[in-house]
C-alpha cells in the first residue's frame, strides 16, 4: 500500500500514569519535545505493520524510559499533522519500572497531577484524554 497525502498518517500512544510516591494520588506523564517545544503524552508513528499497542508501549519507552502497563482503550484522536491527516490510537497505561534519560526527541518529562497535566498540555486535543483517564479509573 502506498502512502498518499491523503492516507492518515497512523500513530500510537498512551496516556503515562502512576500513584504518586508521596500521596498515592494520579499522576501523569508529559513529554516535551524540543522540535516543537510543546509537552504531549507520549506517542509516535508505527512502524510497517505494527501492531497498534505494541507501537504504544514502544514509543512510551522510547520517550520516557518506563515500561508500562496498558489498560483500557482511549479514543482515538483524528487530526491534520503537515497538511497530512492523521489517526493516532491511544491507550491508559501504568508506569511499571524504568527511569528517564533526555533524548535528543524527548529533553525532559514532568509528573503532574491531572489538573497540572490537563493546564500544561500544549493541544488542547490532548486534554481529553487526561479526562477520558479519569473517567476509566472511576469505573475501573
Amino acid at each position: 500500500m502506498t502512502s498518499t497525502k491523503d492516507t492518515p498518517v497512523q500513530a500510537a500512544g498512551c496516556v503515562l500514569w502512576r500513584r504518586s510516591p508521596a500521596d498515592e494520588g494520579l499522576e501523569i506523564c508529559l513529554v516535551h519535545r524540543p522540535k516543537y517545544d510543546d509537552w504531549s503524552h507520549p506517542k509516535g508513528k508505527l512502524k510497517r505493520g505494527e501492531d497498534p499497542l505494541a507501537g504504544a508501549l514502544r514509543e512510551v519507552e522510547e520517550e520516557t524510559g518506563y515500561t508500562a502497563a496498558p489498560g483500557a482503550e482511549l479514543p482515538t484522536l483524528h487530526y491534520m499533522a503537515n497538511g497530512r491527516p492523521k489517526q493516532v490510537r491511544y491507550w491508559a497505561a501504568e508506569a511499571a519500572s524504568g527511569g528517564f534519560a533526555p533524548s535528543t526527541e524527548v529533553d525532559r518529562i514532568l509528573w503532574l497531577s491531572p489538573m497540572a497535566a490537563r493546564l500544561r498540555l500544549t493541544q488542547p486535543r490532548d486534554r481529553e484524554l487526561v479526562d477520558e483517564l479519569l473517567a476509566t479509573m472511576r469505573h475501573a
